[in-house]
């Protein structure tokens, strides 16, 4: 009963495409290519492993609308094709959505990208799409997610019901791939909670509002954990593997945004129950903005986030007592230019530590170049960054907008 249901609103997208067959569409077609070339530091802690890598992408998108605009079908399709690891070699639709707007309304529905969150450092609140963890560190690429989406806009915030009938694994780098542990993690026998397996009807609510200078999110989620646990196993010839084990979970969600002055002020939080474990976790702090330094036109933002998950040692990710200390700099130029950089210091092991540099400016109408350089530093074995002290790396791109 429940797939019939999402089979016959999957059948919107098709029923707007067959509406319009006899009016001309208007298709706006737009996307980004890029060439990547990453260099590590230092030499692998694995054999198999190279110091450069590169790669280039092409991720296309086309757009249009129908009925006077009540009606919208977006299309963004992502390929990567790298050097060395064969596992990141991939392709996705990240979104492949129909929309249809009402006056207070909204319905989506086929594959879609949807973000939740306020913080810089981590968004705990952000679940309905999967990490695409081969493509970068920070985890802010998504896969696609197939969804309904139902939005009301009312004067008392505006509210969304999603039903997401199919579940996407995480992507892992392959025995090739840099950025990994020591042991390889076979995604093609996931394990699941489950009896539906990747078929299991997740569902998430959300709210959000505006209250003066507070912008408030609060957010539900029922379903398949987009976090892996790992179960040791056996492979072929006794070859030793981690096996993916996807649990339900259920996850209660806040996020906050204030912005006072020269103020910006993050927090997010969640409360996740499932069979495995129970905890909460939070991030939060602040971004103050120095308008025309040094009588100067530039800007500078500096950020101080604090991390906590009161798994602490048990912790699947390195944020269990944490702080961000960063700053972003903008120089107010035609191009665009903006660098941030900053240091997240583990609070339990002076030891463990990781920096970042993020830098991007624009070159003309159509090209842009871009610089991202990860250092990490772990002298803690039972610290997950510690499979990463090796793979301190930069990154140089060259994107092309069309």
């Amino acid at each position: 009963m429940k797939h019939t249901l999402i089979k016959y609103l999957l059948s919107g997208v098709v029923f707007s495409v067959a509406g319009a067959s006899q009016a001309e569409l208007d298709i706006e077609y737009t996307g980004t290519a890029a060439f990547e070339q990453r260099y590590f530091l230092q030499d692998a802690l694995y054999p198999q492993q190279s110091r450069d890598n590169a790669s280039v992408y092409f991720s296309p998108e086309l757009y249009t609308a129908l009925n006077d605009g009540q009606d919208t079908i977006l299309f963004r399709g992502f390929v990567r094709l790298d050097q060395n690891d064969q596992k990141r070699t991939h392709g996705d639709i990240r979104e492949f959505l129909w929309a249809h707007i009402g006056d207070d309304w909204e319905i989506k529905t086929g594959i879609g990208k949807v973000f939740w969150g306020q913080a810089e450092s981590l968004h705990l609140v952000d679940i309905i799409n999967q990490t695409d963890a081969i493509e970068a560190i920070d985890g802010e690429d998504k896969l696609g997610q197939a969804m309904v989406s139902l939005s009301l806009y009312k004067e008392w915030g505006n509210f969304t019901a999603f039903v997401l009938p199919y579940f996407r694994e995480r992507t892992f780098a392959g025995m090739d791939g840099r950025l990994r542990g020591p042991v390889e993690i076979d995604t093609d026998n996931a394990l699941y909670e489950s009896s539906d397996e990747e078929k299991n009807l997740d569902w998430a609510l959300r709210w959000q509002h505006t209250l003066g200078d507070w912008e408030v999110g609060l957010s539900y989620f029922d379903g398949t954990s987009r976090e892996p646990d790992f179960i040791p196993s056996m492979k072929g010839d006794n070859e030793f593997v981690l096996r993916p084990y996807y649990s339900q979970i259920q996850q209660v969600g806040v996020d906050v945004l204030a912005i006072v002055e020269a103020w910006i002020i993050k927090f997010e939080a969640i409360q996740r129950s499932g069979n495995m474990q129970d905890y909460w976790a939070m991030v939060g702090g602040f971004e103050y903005t120095s308008v025309g330094v040094f009588d100067s036109v530039y800007d500078i933002g500096w950020l101080v986030e604090y991390q906590y998950d009161d798994r602490q040692e048990l912790a699947t990710t390195t944020a269990q007592n944490d702080i961000l200390i960063g700053a972003r700099w903008v120089l107010n130029d035609f191009d665009g230019t903006e660098v941030l950089f900053g240091m997240v210091q583990d609070l339990d092991y002076s030891g463990v530590r990781s920096g970042f540099i993020e830098a991007s400016s624009r070159i003309n109408d159509h090209w842009k170049w871009r610089v991202d350089a990860y250092l990490f530093s772990s002298d803690e074995p039972t610290d997950i960054s510690y499979f990463l002290r090796r793979d301190d790396y930069a990154q140089f791109s060259l994107e092309y907008y069309f």
